[in-house]
C-alpha cells in the first residue's frame, strides 16, 4: 500500500521471496534519504475471527490515506461461523476486501449481497454512512485475505454510500514480481476500482532474489508480508 507523504518515509528496493500487499498514499514531500521502519502487527478479534492488525499501530497510524489493515488467516474453516462479522456501521471511508483463499458473503444496507472469492475485490464506500456484514455461508477449507480501509477526503466523505465488486483485476510483471493492481495505478497498469485520493494498493508475488519496483519518491510505502521474507534496503 502506498500514497503521498514525506520523502523521509519512502522505502525503495524490494528484495527476496514472498507474497505481499503493497499500499501507498501521498502528502507533502520532505528532504532526506528513504527510511525503512519495521512495525510488528498485533492480534485482534473481529467477530469470531482472530486477525493480525498491522495498521494502525502506535508508531504508524496511516500510510497515505490507508488507515487500517487486517490480515485474516491463513486458517482452516471447519465450522459455519468461523468468519462471521455481524452488521456494523462505517462513515467516511472505503473498505477494501481482498481474498487469497476462501469465500465470504458481503451484505450491506444498500441491498448489496455479493460473494467474494480469491482474485476478486469488494470495495464499499461508506460516505455519510452505511452498515455491512461479512459472513461465512457454507464454505469449508482454507481462508486467507486482507481487509483494508481508506480514509475518504473531505470532498467525498459526506457523500452517498456505494458498493462495487470486481471479479477480475489487471495484472503486470515488473522486475521479478507478478503484481495484481487492486486500487490505483502501477507501472502503467490501472485498476477499475474507485479511489478518491492518490494511492496505490497491490498484491505481489516476488521471485527469490533482487526485485526492483518503480515506486514514486513522493509516496510513502508499506509492505505487509503475507508469506516468506522480504528485505528492503538491507532491513
Amino acid at each position: 500500500m502506498s500514497g503521498p507523504v514525506e520523502a523521509g518515509d519512502v522505502a525503495g528496493t524490494v528484495e527476496p521471496p514472498a507474497s505481499a500487499i503493497d499500499a501507498a498514499g501521498s502528502a507533502p514531500v520532505g528532504e532526506g534519504p528513504p527510511r525503512v521502519e519495521v512495525t510488528d502487527g498485533r492480534e485482534a478479534t473481529v467477530g469470531h475471527l482472530t486477525v493480525r492488525r498491522v495498521l494502525p499501530r502506535r508508531p504508524r497510524r496511516t500510510v497515505g490515506a490507508w488507515c487500517f489493515a487486517d490480515q485474516m488467516g491463513p486458517i482452516e474453516v471447519r465450522t459455519e461461523h468461523a468468519v462471521d462479522i455481524g452488521p456494523h456501521p462505517h462513515i467516511g471511508l472505503h473498505t477494501v476486501t481482498w481474498l487469497l483463499a476462501g469465500e465470504l458473503l458481503h451484505r450491506d444496507t444498500l441491498g448489496s449481497e455479493q460473494p467474494i472469492r480469491p482474485g476478486q475485490l469488494n470495495l464499499m464506500t461508506a460516505g455519510a454512512g452505511v452498515a455491512h456484514a461479512e459472513e461465512q455461508v457454507g464454505y469449508r477449507g482454507g481462508m486467507h485475505g486482507m481487509q483494508l480501509w481508506v480514509a475518504q477526503p473531505s470532498s467525498t466523505r459526506h457523500g452517498h454510500p456505494a458498493f462495487e465488486h470486481h471479479a477480475e483485476l489487471p495484472q503486470t510483471e515488473v522486475g521479478g514480481s507478478r503484481v495484481t493492481v487492486l486500487v490505483g495505478e502501477f507501472d502503467g497498469t490501472a485498476s477499475p476500482a474507485r479511489r478518491d485520493t492518490e494511492l496505490v494498493g497491490l498484491d505481489a508475488v516476488l521471485d527469490t532474489g533482487p526485485v526492483e519496483w518503480p515506486v514514486r519518491a513522493d509516496f510513502e510505502h508499506a509492505l505487509i508480508v503475507l508469506e516468506g521474507r522480504v528485505e528492503v534496503d538491507g532491513v
